[in-house]
């Protein structure tokens, strides 16, 4: 299912939000799996090779990007497991490389007060999933 970009404000249907909650459960099945399975560059790589670039953007791309991950983070919200920032990362990945926008998957870390890492997806230099506090330096970009 290819999405086209909706005009700003303009709701799904139905039936076009069951499709949508679909392809985003499949698409953490596969994140998972990959994961499992592969270094975490090689996974974002194959998440991507599965849906070719398509020779132009949407022309909303950033807000059609932002829906998107309302609706990842939404959704995943409800599924038992691990949902954090880095599956969520992947599976709006998938779901932008999915529709012909381009994102960076981003990995960071902070050490202080303790080592924790977070993973955040970028649009354009914009983020669409949270990238944290401010105290996460960026490691990769994927």
């Amino acid at each position: 299912m290819t999405s086209a970009v909706r005009m700003r404000g303009q709701r799904l249907n139905q039936a076009e939000r069951v499709r949508l909650i679909l392809e985003i459960v499949a698409a953490y099945a596969r994140a998972r799996r990959a994961l499992g399975a592969a270094p975490i560059a090689s996974v974002v790589a194959g998440l991507r090779s599965e849906h070719p670039a398509s020779p132009a953007e949407p022309a909303d791309a950033l807000e059609e990007a932002r829906r998107l991950a309302r609706a990842v983070m939404r959704t995943l919200a409800l599924l038992p497991g691990d949902t954090r920032c880095l599956i969520r990362s992947l599976v709006l990945t998938q779901l932008l490389a999915r529709r012909g926008i381009s994102a960076k998957l981003v990995i960071g870390a902070r050490t202080a007060p303790e080592f924790l890492g977070h993973a955040w997806v970028e649009h354009s230099g914009e983020a669409i999933l949270a990238p944290g506090d401010g105290s996460f330096g960026r490691l990769v970009e994927l």
